[in-house]
């Protein structure tokens, strides 16, 4: 267990443990035009139609935020994810906020080679210093970043790698020491950690709170899936992939090392995509992004009632009205018999 928790420490957060200090320096000035109002992800209230499966079937009347993915470092538009734009979905249902990321792309898969299988991370603000740009954008180094020296600069993270998630099957949750998808923060690029640790490398079992499933459209005629069917479909045939994932609003997380979702509020994301463009293994810094600064991701407050649960409220309500009509009627009766003068004469006892 614990050779599988550091394998995947190193593959997903380490990016290459000897070239961590200069993995995410870039050359040049860098340049950011961003539209902040095109920026936006709007959760609606919808509770009760999500199915975490990784199938986008339960998306299809919900309405996505499309963005058009650059690499990180250099987000110009000539060198663009040429296989098309990235459609991101979010609702909430008042406890959980879901996600559904969607890009399209041909099949590939490399079992056990995370860098040669498609990837996707989620970032969101903690700190009121936190900047999109160096992921937090805390000066300090990786030997002296610490709660107390990079305060203010927390940052939310969540990645899932599919080298060794089977389509349609529910990870994360519970422990956040092993698995595809982990939950994690940082302060910089340099660092980065599981939820639970720290700089000092002690761990406290930290709680992962998200959970997510992957599919693509060329297996939509495909089930039952078990890892002997790897991989799943050939290789190179067009698709869609699509990322399904779900966390609850609010987590007991005390140390900032999770953002803290609001209804009727905002916050800031990002969203990244790894993908092995030519078959070539891909570099922790290489991803893509839907933008080169924060999101707007905006929890709705909605209604409460749904359409189908406001049908049931307005026959439930018909019902009630009619019966508090009925209780009245029968109360004026009542009343009206009980308060009615007595008309029977008085005969003293003496005349009987």
């Amino acid at each position: 267990m614990v050779v599988r928790f550091l394998l995947l420490a190193f593959l997903v957060f380490g990016f290459g443990l000897t070239r961590r200090v200069n993995s995410h320096e870039e050359s040049g000035e860098r340049s950011c035009v961003s539209n902040s109002e095109e920026m936006h992800i709007q959760a609606d209230f919808k509770p009760g139609i999500i199915t975490l499966d990784g199938c986008a079937n339960d998306w299809e009347d919900i309405d996505g935020s499309e963005f058009s993915l650059r690499p990180a470092l250099d987000p110009d538009e000539d060198h663009e994810y040429k296989d098309g734009k990235m459609t991101v979905k979010a609702l909430h249902d008042g406890n959980n906020v879901f996600f559904l990321l969607q890009v399209d792309g041909n099949y590939v898969y490399s079992k056990g080679v995370i860098k040669k299988c498609p990837s996707v991370a989620l970032m969101f603000q903690i700190g009121d210093n936190a900047t999109y740009h160096n992921m937090g954008g805390c000066k300090e180094q990786k030997g002296s970043c610490t709660n107390k020296t990079c305060k203010g600069h927390e940052v939310d993270l969540m990645h899932f790698v599919i080298g060794n998630a089977i389509p349609g099957r529910l990870y994360g949750g519970g422990d956040n020491s092993f698995g595809p998808l982990v939950d994690a923060y940082a302060w910089n690029p340099h660092c980065r950690y599981l939820n639970g640790m720290g700089p000092s490398g002690n761990h406290s079992s930290g709680q992962n709170n998200w959970k997510g499933a992957w599919w693509h459209s060329s297996f939509a005629d495909k089930s039952g899936f078990v890892e002997e069917d790897s991989p799943y479909s050939k290789g190179g045939e067009k698709g869609t992939y699509y990322f399904e994932f779900a966390r609850p609003l609010r987590t007991m997380d005390r140390l900032q090392q999770d953002v803290q979702f609001t209804i009727d509020w905002s916050s800031k994301m990002s969203v990244a995509f790894w993908y092995p463009v030519d078959g070539k293994q891909w570099v922790g810094s290489g991803h893509y992004t839907v933008n080169c600064d924060w999101a707007s991701l905006d929890i709705a407050c909605g209604s409460v009632l749904t359409d189908a649960s406001r049908s049931g409220w307005d026959m439930a309500s018909a019902f009630a009205l009619l019966f508090s009509v009925a209780a009245l009627c029968i109360a004026i009766f009542v009343s009206y018999h009980v308060s009615r003068p007595n008309t029977v004469k008085f005969a003293p006892v003496e005349n009987l």
